[in-house]
């Protein structure tokens, strides 16, 4: 498998600053999942160009080396990328499970280098992203991932960008927002938050990414 370890500094750089921040997101999202289950969850962002993509592909690797099973759906059908961070071959993914209820039973699943952790590609990208994303096949397929797995995890395009992530969030257990430090307009994370919070969306957390670590962060390390 010939994945790009630059992006998933997890498996590059286990024992890195880095890599214990995403351990210790995986461990607040199993707090957040105390009294309420957190099975699926959707990753988007306020605007492009969040490592958002990244940020996921991280989080659903140090879920995966916890020991669970572990599925990584890329339902950004704009500008899918997950298949670039894994390597994976793309002809089939996402959108063919959308099409043939046969494969519900047995979706596409790649592996990855992470014992535990798989991946469905979003497959050929359709005309009609978002109403993909609100259909009834996709609850479905939603629900036979989560039968297979611990978590599943989905990503998504920004939010404030296109409607796909609201629309899919009512259909999943939670939300994560990725945010870059310096870069995110706030008036972007607003917007954000508002148009979760307005189809009553269960919005977990934000990550923030970009972040410059100080001196003593990492000599603690």
């Amino acid at each position: 498998m010939n994945e790009k370890l630059d992006a998933l500094i997890t498996i590059s750089e286990p024992r890195s600053p880095i890599s214990e921040a995403y351990r210790t997101l995986r461990t607040n999202l199993d707090f957040a999942s105390l009294e309420q289950a957190l099975k699926t969850l959707v990753v988007t962002s306020a605007g492009m160009g969040e490592r958002k993509s990244t940020t996921l592909a991280n989080l659903a690797a140090v879920s995966a080396q916890a020991g669970r099973q572990v599925v990584l759906v890329d339902a950004d059908l704009r500008r899918p990328t997950l298949h670039q961070i894994f390597g994976l071959d793309n002809e089939v993914g996402l959108t063919s499970v959308m099409m043939d209820e046969a494969l519900s039973a047995s979706p596409p699943l790649q592996d990855t280098a992470v014992e535990g952790l798989s991946v469905l590609t979003s497959g050929p990208l359709p005309p009609n992203p978002a109403e993909l994303m609100g259909s009834r096949r996709m609850q479905e397929v939603i629900a036979a991932l989560a039968e297979q797995a611990d978590q599943v995890f989905f990503d998504t395009p920004p939010v404030v960008a296109v409607t796909d992530a609201a629309v899919l969030a009512t259909k999943v257990d939670g939300v994560l927002l990725v945010i870059s430090a310096g870069k995110t307009r706030r008036e972007y994370v607003r917007t954000a938050v508002q148009r979760l919070e307005q189809i009553n969306a269960r919005l977990v957390g934000t990550v923030l990414t970009n972040v410059q670590m100080g001196v003593g962060f990492q000599g603690y390390y």
